[in-house]
């Protein structure tokens, strides 16, 4: 049984700000790149997460787990990667590595859409984007992997991160397996703040002990692969239109692009050209 997994960093248990701990940082004078203050210690907290769903889907009877760094930075430590598992690291990758040679993929470490309610260092893609909107439809991450699992008849059956990331999966797929390791305590949306703001706003979070969250997830993983004949696929029907739309920068600037395509998959290869929003049209 071979089975993918996507991860990232922001919602790791033990992952606490954004700038400190996801980041890998601006470069030195010698044009050198230095990573945030807690980033290397991130990136071991995610990697033995990883470990702990690979465990629970060797027990389960997977036989080849492919595991996706998918945090733009890089977010897991290749060198302590489980033995029995492959890696998949330097995006981008077109998919992020999932094909039909898949039974069933899960994520790890993930976050809720930007302006979430309660969502722990919540963003859609990046950190400076505002909104996906997807033939109109307000879209996250979650959903953009759902459908490309879908296009490859992989269904996606586990998820772990905070609370409202496991909120969003259910609203897409009701009976994925959820494991929620962090919650955000804000209250509200961080729609109209600038990159800087939003982070700040959306880092107070109650998070359970590293070990504990392991220990779910290993539980979780041990129980998700029973669902692969049964768990929904999120589908959109065609054609696809990709809004993406930036937070305000310190002048107030936002951008906008759109693109389009008959095959969602197609999406991932287009250019995206990013023009100014008329004020006008922001309120």
């Amino acid at each position: 049984m071979k089975i993918h997994m996507m991860t990232d960093l922001e919602c790791v248990a033990g992952v606490v700000t954004g700038p400190e701990y996801c980041l890998r940082g601006p470069q030195n004078k010698y044009g050198r790149t230095e990573g945030g203050r807690y980033y290397d210690h991130a990136r071991r907290l995610a990697t033995l997460e990883v470990n702990a769903a690979v465990d629970g889907l060797l027990e389960a009877g997977a036989t080849d787990i492919v595991i996706c760094d998918g945090h733009g930075h890089g977010g897991l430590d290749a060198s302590l990667i489980h033995e029995r598992a492959r890696i998949l690291i330097g995006l981008p990758a077109i998919g992020y590595g999932i094909d039909d040679s898949f039974d069933a993929t899960i994520m790890i470490g993930q976050h809720a859409m930007a302006n979430t309610d309660g969502g722990h260092l919540c963003h859609s893609g990046s950190f400076s984007r505002d909104a996906w909107l997807l033939n109109g439809q307000i879209i996250g991450e979650i959903g953009l992997f759902m459908l490309r699992a879908t296009c490859h008849n992989v269904p996606m059956v586990m998820i772990s991160g905070d609370v409202a990331a496991c909120e969003e999966a259910r609203q897409l797929v009701p009976s994925i397996e959820t494991v929620a390791v962090i919650e955000g305590v804000k209250r509200g949306s961080t729609k109209g703040m600038t990159t800087n703001q939003a982070l700040d706003f959306n880092a107070p979070a109650i998070h359970v002990s590293p070990e504990m969250s392991r220990s779910m997830i290993r539980d979780a993983a041990r129980r998700c692969l029973d669902k692969i004949d049964s768990v929904e696929r999120f589908r959109v029907d065609p054609p696809y239109e990709m809004v993406r739309i930036t937070r305000p920068d310190d002048n107030g600037t936002v951008l906008r692009s759109v693109n389009r395509a008959d095959d969602f998959l197609a999406l991932d290869g287009q250019k995206t050209d990013y023009e100014p929003v008329d004020a006008e049209a922001q309120n």
